[in-house]
């Protein structure tokens, strides 16, 4: 790891940047910025805070925490305990909430971690440092933070954003990019979770989620949700018990663990939520009813083991081991699962059974970041000279840094953890080639047959391994491009297609290697999972009657 920023040979009026985690994995974000003699400390989200140790001094003047959750502010206890006399700062809200990252600390063990500023309000903590919170959407108290150093020749900026998110939600209105716009920071610190990508509007996240979660339970099923203690949990919540699929169904939603205790903690924050929130509160209870369909409960844990025995749905923890309440007689289960999940007990696929039943795991969509449009729009309004990419997978962050809309405009960077970078204002840049984003290959036709062939360059990028993992893909038409997506195998395994398929065609239901529902070609990219009767692969084999396997071998073979 490297040492903090020095003070610069060409005097104090410069900024310099030093990420101690960037948010590529689980290792938490933690950010060091030097503006002229002040060193600040942005958000700590390390779970180990070592490096943070290895100076007797404290690593910065101050420290600002932008949000509560854990990947940015599970270092403070600790930090606090090194380092009693470092100040730390952060929004009111997000100081009430922040106990809730150590569970397993008695509320009263832990010292008063953080001083609240105000938002909106600029606060001078030394001579010529000053910071401005302004609400980041996202999760309530949530701030970017603006940073600015008075210099004797000039005033510099810097932008973090923490995380954040442009359109309002359930409990948290979005960032108000008009209140940023013009701010023009010289540096602009900003998330980049979800790369480029782009989401479609909120709403129909939240319509989309809730048909699936709607048929779950008119087919039987019951519904496990593992989220975060703070945000997502609540936000499913309020579109459960508000969605016209839902009210009024008898139906009981059951909210275990931390999940709980984070619903106890918006409770104490009403004031503080969206006017439209505190008027709901005002005709019922905003989580805990046990009048109003459909009821929501705490889950007491000698329970956990007989709940599911007929159709419900169940908000635990993102670490909990799942299998406490899958058990035999209850179920069968749905497991719906955050896109980008950050922490599971057990990873997938799962094996669990309940009562014979497979647990069906799937992926949704309720994005709580900034899509690759919010993203590239907060730059464009804000115009900063450099911007510093953090908090997504390093893939996510080289397609963003890729785009020549912001190449041709502003200084890019995406440095890992340890990566010291100077920031120079107001200097010649000499702008990089932009890498590489798209690919030629070659589409040929034999009859009904269309054949794509794509350049091997594009198996070196990490992400391949999780398009392909099946072998198999989607195309569809949009507008007048022709999408490929890969198919996962959890959407193969929930898949449940009773249809017959003709003797004719090469599918995965006429295959001399499938058998009890899975595939048993160690040839085939399928093997060892289970298919669909109307499943392809490339070493399709026909199956001769006089071979195929009886119900005896089928679960000798499953065995």
């Amino acid at each position: 790891m490297s040492q903090a920023p020095p003070a610069s040979s060409h005097g104090y009026d410069d900024l310099a940047y030093l990420p101690y985690g960037v948010g590529h994995s689980d290792e938490g974000v933690c950010l060091l910025v030097r503006l002229g003699p002040y060193r600040v400390l942005l958000d700590c989200g390390l779970a180990d805070i070592s490096p943070l140790l290895k100076a007797e001094n404290p690593p910065a003047d101050l420290v600002l925490c932008s949000h509560a959750h854990s990947d940015h502010a599970r270092g403070l206890l600790a930090l606090r305990q090194a380092f009693p006399q470092l100040p730390i700062y952060a929004s009111e809200v997000t100081t009430q909430l922040l106990p809730l990252n150590w569970p397993e600390v008695d509320t009263k063990d832990i010292p008063q971690l953080c001083q609240a500023l105000p938002m909106r309000s600029p606060v001078e903590f030394q001579t010529g440092l000053a910071a401005e919170l302004f609400p980041a959407g996202h999760l309530p108290g949530a701030a970017a933070i603006l940073l600015t150093y008075t210099a004797p020749q000039r005033t510099y900026s810097l932008l973090y954003t923490g995380d954040f998110f442009l359109s309002n939600s359930r409990l948290v209105e979005g960032l108000p990019l008009e209140a940023l716009r013009g701010l023009e920071p010289d540096v602009l610190i900003v998330e980049g979770s979800y790369g480029t990508a782009r989401h479609p509007h909120r709403r129909n996240q939240e319509n989309n989620l809730a048909e699936r979660i709607n048929q779950a339970i008119a087919g039987a099923k019951s519904v496990l949700m593992p989220v975060p203690t703070l945000g997502l949990g609540q936000e499913l919540l309020m579109l459960l018990r508000s969605h016209h699929l839902f009210t009024g169904q008898n139906l009981d939603i059951w909210v275990d663990g931390n999940v709980a205790a984070g619903c106890d903690a918006y409770l104490e924050l009403l004031s503080s939520l969206p006017s439209s929130v505190q008027n709901f509160a005002r005709h019922q209870s905003l989580f805990w009813d046990e009048r109003v369909r459909p009821r929501v409960r705490r889950l007491p844990p000698e329970q956990r083991s007989s709940i599911g025995k007929s159709p419900c749905i169940i908000l635990t923890d993102e670490s909990h081991d799942l299998r406490e309440y899958c058990q035999p007689g209850t179920g069968p289960w749905v497991l719906l699962q955050p896109q980008q999940r950050r922490n599971m007990a057990m990873p997938y696929p799962y094996s669990l059974t309940t009562g014979g039943e497979a647990l069906i795991a799937q992926d949704y969509l309720l994005a709580q970041h900034s899509d690759g449009l919010g993203t590239t729009q907060l730059i464009h309004n804000l115009r900063p000279q450099h911007v510093i990419f953090v908090h997504g997978s390093p893939t996510y962050l080289a397609d963003l840094t890729g785009l020549e809309e912001l190449h041709n405009r502003y200084h890019l960077h995406s440095p890992g953890a340890g990566t010291l970078v100077e920031l120079p204002i107001g200097e010649t840049f000499v702008q990089p080639a932009a890498p590489e984003t798209s690919y030629e290959g070659e589409l040929s036709e034999l009859g009904a047959v269309v054949t794509i062939t794509l350049p091997e360059a594009i198996a070196l990028d990490p992400r391949f391994t999780n398009f392909s993992d099946t072998g198999l893909v989607e195309a569809r038409w949009q507008g007048e491009e022709l999408v490929l997506r890969g198919l996962s195998q959890r959407e193969l395994l929930s898949q449940s297609s009773n249809a017959k398929v003709p003797l004719s065609i090469e599918c995965c239901g006429n295959c001399l290697h499938q058998r009890g529902q899975r595939c048993w070609n160690q040839d085939s990219p399928l093997y060892g999972f289970k298919v669909t009767p109307e499943g392809y692969c490339p070493v399709f084999e026909t199956a001769h009657p006089a071979t195929t396997p009886s119900d005896t071998d089928l679960e000798s073979l499953e065995e």
